[in-house]
């Protein structure tokens, strides 16, 4: 006989989510500042570590087969998993940094940010490129607006679709192109759970939307074709036609009184009030 594990936490069981959550966004917030001219991934790496490490958890992505850091920093025409180098960032680069901890009881939380290099010489450089990170975001947070209130998961990558093409790329007029290979997913005693949430309109309806559930909603955008392929690295996923990406994602749980945004010290008020959506905390 097979036994399968339900996708749907209990309270208890949310609960201890909240704080993997919450060391994933200290981690993240540690190294925000840290992305300027002349730093390298590999420290942005070690300094999410040390967060990670001191709060008494470690990293998730470390426990994946082969991958040995504990943060992906995807730079420029890289859109997610690329691998932390000594290569030093340069003025105007885009740098999305994807991260996650797992807590000694075994409860995950897993969590991205894109954020633009400045560079004074070339404002209208990073003025796109933040407009692309922008539109990223708030297509992340339309699809957690949508989850507050959907039957089924297909409402969320509907409602990132529509974000995304009502907010085209001012320089180019067009959508920003949404990775179809790479999508959200489920977390909780692993990283990546079931269910599959698309970043995109599908005919397939989704899993049911009902207290227990916890995901990860995480658009990946490009500012031309969403054409991918994997580098020799064979991590690295990077645009064909060489235009830039981004890549925002959230921890979000679903509870008998709303939805919590587990990656964010706020639980999502701020990103969600332009939605008219309150979170609730976890009872």
């Amino acid at each position: 006989m097979i036994f399968r594990r339900s996708i749907y936490k209990t309270p208890a069981q949310l609960r201890a989510m909240v704080e993997p959550g919450l060391i994933t966004a200290a981690a993240l917030d540690a190294v925000r500042p840290l992305i300027v001219p002349g730093a390298t991934t590999l420290e942005i790496d070690a300094a999410a570590e040390r967060v990670i490490v001191e709060r008494g958890a470690h990293s998730n992505f470390q426990l994946v087969r082969g991958y040995r850091h504990t943060i992906c920093a995807s730079v420029n025409d890289a859109v997610v998993h690329g691998i932390p180098d000594g290569v030093p960032l340069q003025p105007g680069d885009i740098v999305s940094i994807d991260c996650g901890a797992e807590t000694a009881d075994g409860w995950n939380g897993d969590s991205a940010i894109t954020v633009v290099v400045p560079d004074p010489e070339r404002p209208e450089l990073v003025a796109h490129r933040e407009e692309l990170s922008r539109v990223t975001e708030g297509s992340m947070w339309a699809g957690i607006a949508a989850l507050a209130t959907a039957k089924r998961l297909g409402e969320v990558g509907a409602a990132i679709q529509d974000f995304i093409e009502a907010n085209p790329l001012s320089s180019s007029g067009e959508p920003a192109g949404i990775l179809r290979e790479y999508v959200g997913h489920g977390i909780g005693r692993k990283m990546h759970e079931a269910p599959t949430i698309f970043n995109y309109r599908t005919s397939d309806p989704g899993a049911e939307v009902k207290p227990g559930l916890v995901v990860c909603i995480e658009p990946m955008m490009t500012a031309g074709s969403e054409e991918t392929f994997v580098e020799d690295d064979e991590w690295t996923v990077s645009t064909v036609d060489g235009s830039m990406g981004a890549h925002w994602e959230h921890s979000i749980a679903v509870h008998d009184d709303g939805v919590w945004v587990l990656t964010a010290p706020d639980g999502g008020a701020a990103g969600l009030a332009p939605f008219g959506v309150t979170p609730t905390p976890i009872p």
